[in-house]
């Protein structure tokens, strides 16, 4: 069974169109929890609805807002699945997507998969671009770059067992992958775009320079380095997100 994570803050707007893609998935053997993390609007009632009909949906809710990594850790927790799958509120599968990526990993012993996804706008509207997968992401290659789109992951808990989301405002998907790709050696991508990543106003990726400092800050407090080794990981990161990893967003 697969356990498909979900975090959810004020996403009225967009949750009920996420909640549809995993309903929509050819793969069935799947429970969603969904952490309603302190919501001031409609989420909760939004996917209190759902839950009601069908059972695989199940609804935790955090009293006050806690932040994503804790809400993540929260559905972690509760799930009982072999595999856990992420997926953002505001974000979509393609129908076939679990279906590819545990056919996949079952048939490769793969313990960490991912996939291409294409980026959207806040509309629901194609921007034209894909993000296309790398073969293989090790944790050298990580370590430089986040190269895994968390709402394509997926890791299979009987290899690698659940692996806890570090509670850190920003950048947690990132630390948490290059933890899983440190016990398994290596993620495999899939070339196929099987999700779509709704880009939103600012959004961390869109602004740079907090980019840069959540960054620095996964160097220099979550992994220890030294200020010397984290501005200079920092650099490469510089190098590898603009030279290396722009050239994977393609456009169609």
């Amino acid at each position: 069974m697969v356990s498909i994570i979900i975090p959810a803050y004020n996403v009225q707007s967009f949750v009920a169109a996420s909640i549809h893609s995993v309903l929509n998935q050819t793969y069935n053997n799947w429970e969603m929890i969904i952490v309603d993390d302190g919501s001031t609007d409609n989420t909760h009632n939004i996917i209190e609805g759902f839950s009601s009909k069908d059972k695989r949906i199940k609804l935790l809710r955090h009293k006050k807002t806690l932040g994503a990594a804790l809400a993540r850790n929260t559905a972690i927790n509760a799930a009982t699945g072999n595999f856990i799958a992420f997926l953002d509120a505001d974000d979509l599968w393609e129908p076939h997507k679990l279906a590819t990526q545990i056919e996949f990993m079952r048939a490769n012993n793969v313990a960490i998969s991912f996939t291409s996804y294409k980026l959207i706008d806040e509309g629901g509207n194609s921007l034209n671009k894909v993000v296309q997968a790398l073969p293989i992401v090790d944790y050298k290659k990580q370590l430089k770059c986040n190269y895994i789109g968390n709402l394509t992951g997926i890791y299979n808990v009987d290899l690698l067992s659940k692996i806890e989301i570090p509670k850190i405002k920003k950048r947690q998907d990132w630390v948490m992958w290059l933890s899983a790709i440190e016990k398994a050696g290596e993620a495999r991508g899939i070339k196929e775009v099987l999700a779509s990543y709704r880009v939103r106003k600012n959004s961390v990726s869109s602004n740079k320079i907090g980019l840069l400092t959540h960054n620095y800050n996964v160097y220099r407090k979550v992994l220890g380095f030294s200020r010397i080794k984290s501005v200079i990981y920092l650099l490469r990161f510089l190098y590898e997100f603009f030279f290396i990893k722009s050239k994977q967003i393609k456009s169609v």
